[in-house]
């Protein structure tokens, strides 16, 4: 024992640990350099250069990591670059480690939601802004239990730099067992030691962990560094032990809105419908042409909505609705035709040619485009408020209290003021879709695009959606584009039923004249399959 705690303060062996920590910084922080540039190059659309990272991967993931130091400090002076032990090992661990990382970061990045960067998109994100306040927080949070894995495997990786003679704690703990053949006390202790290095690695994942916890209150400087996260984290799950404050907004009922004389708004609404086709043309589809391979989604489709018109997209499964939406928001591209937002052509510069991803990011903020989507698609790092006010402060340069001030402005007209610090994943479904409007409703937008906003919600939970919507149409001035399959819905806030089927308009007119008295077989057969006799009775 009296030997053991001898070499456990030998300085010889303690000059070894600095050799050994100077390796694996060195080789872990080219790993890291290494390892970007090849995700980089994977995630890229570039052909060559995904085949050229994937071709490094192969070679180096595939060679052992001492033949790698062996060519770094014997077979590069043979083309001129002489290195010293040190450096050699440190540039061959950082090869060495640079797949093993790229594969990380990437798996990180894939790891996020599609969903969360299409609403990025339709939110007017450009791919830096999407990377740093979306994509890169989410995947950091992922990547640390695999990054600190991988310290403790190039620390421990590091000993091999002893057969080209780097005097580390391996080499140093050899040569001294060589010359006193106390092997096991030498060797005790320096495992010892390595113990006491990757223990310390553990305890700064540890850490990492602790502080990126999406459900924990950061205090203190570190806060700052958490620009994602700005209020503490309500982690009760919805209704569970809550106590609403005296002046917080009541839940939207799922009760449906009452009709106490139907002809007289029937009347109402046929003079409403007259009067929005003289009104300007806010959204125009002309011609527009979509195809996924052999399959034609949407074929030379036309539409024209008027300034506050509400349309109600209607059609099967494979119609061609999320994808109109989508092209209208500029989130697909399209094979053919032209959309055109309050008269500006979506997508293209005035001498007709494509924009770059940056600039169509730019012009859907300036457009004036809110999308609601199926899924929700919150961002899931961010709380509920900071989902309608991290994008107006990134987007639209709003000062960060005026950010707030709407966001909590917009949650309440949605009943959700008392959850405005909830995660989306303590929120239900149909909360999180009230948010997603709200967030959709934030920048003022002069057009609102909903997509199925109530099909991934139960049945228990559809209400409390249209109502919001139901209220939002009942203000007036917002042109809407809704794709539902609720009917009822649909008799009692569009003007307009477009009916698509095979990525055309099959039928289109005034709402219930449409819903009650379809004239093309195609839509009075999906009426009938959807149940429009006894869904629409009350209303007619």
């Amino acid at each position: 024992m009296t030997l053991f705690l001898h070499y456990l303060g030998l300085p010889y062996l303690l000059t070894g640990i600095g050799f050994t920590i100077a390796v694996t910084a060195l080789g872990l922080a080219g790993g890291l350099i290494v390892g970007l540039v090849l995700a980089s190059m994977q995630l890229s659309k570039v052909g060559p250069l995904a085949a050229i990272a994937r071709g490094y991967t192969v070679i180096f993931r595939g060679t052992p990591l001492i033949l790698q130091l062996v060519f770094a400090y014997d077979a590069l002076p043979h083309f001129g670059l002489k290195l010293s032990a040190m450096a050699a090992a440190g540039l061959a661990l950082a090869a060495n480690e640079g797949p093993f990382i790229a594969e990380i970061l990437r798996s990180g990045v894939l790891g996020v939601d599609r969903g969360q960067l299409l609403a990025g998109q339709a939110l007017g994100m450009t791919p830096t802004v999407l990377l740093r306040r979306v994509i890169a927080p989410q995947a950091i949070r992922t990547m640390i239990p695999a990054l600190g894995n991988e310290s403790v495997s190039a620390l421990k990786n590091s000993s091999l730099a002893s057969v080209i003679a780097v005097d580390e704690l391996t080499l140093r703990s050899t040569q001294l067992a060589s010359s006193t053949f106390d092997f096991f006390s030498i060797f005790f202790a320096s495992g010892l030691m390595y113990l006491v290095l990757t223990g310390a690695i553990a305890a700064i994942q540890l850490f990492a962990e602790t502080a990126l916890d999406l459900d924990r209150s950061p205090s203190g400087r570190f806060a700052r560094l958490l620009p994602w996260r700005r209020a503490g984290i309500a982690v009760n799950p919805p209704g569970a032990g809550m106590t609403l404050p005296a002046d917080a907004p009541l839940e939207p009922t799922p009760s449906p809105v009452p009709m106490p004389n139907v002809r007289e708004a029937h009347a109402e609404r046929a003079q409403r419908y007259a009067t929005l086709q003289k009104q300007n043309a806010t959204v125009q589809v002309k011609g527009l042409s979509k195809r996924y391979g052999e399959q034609t989604v949407l074929d030379a489709f036309d539409l024209t909505v008027r300034f506050g018109e509400v349309i109600a997209l209607l059609g099967p499964s494979g119609s061609g609705k999320s994808t109109l939406l989508r092209c209208i928001n500029h989130l697909e591209q399209w094979d053919a035709g032209e959309i055109r937002i309050a008269g500006k052509r979506l997508g293209f510069r005035v001498d007709g040619r494509p924009m770059t991803q940056g600039d169509i990011a730019n012009e859907r903020a300036s457009a004036g485009v809110g999308m609601v989507f199926q899924h929700f698609n919150l961002f899931s790092h961010l709380t509920a408020c900071e989902n309608i006010a991290g994008p107006l402060r990134w987007v639209h340069g709003m000062a960060p209290a005026d950010a707030e001030r709407r966001a909590r402005e917009l949650l309440g007209r949605v009943g959700l003021s008392h959850r405005a610090d909830a995660l989306p994943r303590h929120l239900s479904g149909g909360q999180q879709q009230r948010v997603a409007i709200a967030r959709a409703l934030a920048p003022n937008p002069r057009v609102l695009l909903l997509d199925e906003p109530t099909s991934a919600l139960d049945p228990e939970l559809v209400g409390e959606v249209l109502d919001v919507i139901q209220r939002l149409v009942d203000e007036g001035g917002l042109t809407m584009i809704i794709s539902t399959h609720q009917l009822r819905f649909a008799d009692q806030v569009a003007d307009r039923v477009v009916f698509m089927s095979g990525g055309a308009v099959v039928e289109q007119g005034p709402a219930h004249e449409v819903l009650t008295h379809p004239r093309h077989p195609l839509t009075a057969r999906f009426l009938s399959v959807m149940g429009a006799d006894d869904r629409l009775e009350v209303a007619s």
